[in-house]
């Protein structure tokens, strides 16, 4: 038996069973609980960008970052103004500026 215990998508079990294979899962009641899985996961598909950079990676973490802001009750659009507002104060990262060091 392999071992998980992360977050998955809602038709992943499906899949696995569909696959021959029986999948064990519990359903996150605890809001806590369900939060730190999504922030595990966020980190998870963020090591994989890492990994592979894909279209279907970068997929995975823009689904969980709306995940992650239905339930803290965040809509796109203050995800948005947030990103356009830091834009303009600190800049983006279009200009590929690496930080070496400061004095």
């Amino acid at each position: 038996m392999k071992q998980y215990n992360k977050l998955v998508r809602d038709k992943i079990p499906a899949i696995i069973k569909a696959s021959g294979s029986v999948p064990r899962t519990k359903i996150l009641k605890s809001d806590d609980k369900y939060l730190t899985a999504l922030k595990d996961k966020l980190v998870e598909e963020a090591l994989e960008v890492q990994q592979t950079a894909v279209v279907e990676e970068l997929a995975d973490v823009m689904e969980v970052i709306r995940s992650l802001a239905k339930h803290l009750g965040i809509s796109s659009e203050e995800i948005e103004a947030a990103r356009i507002n830091k834009a303009l104060t600190n800049g983006s990262f279009d200009k590929r500026i690496l930080l070496v060091s400061t004095d």
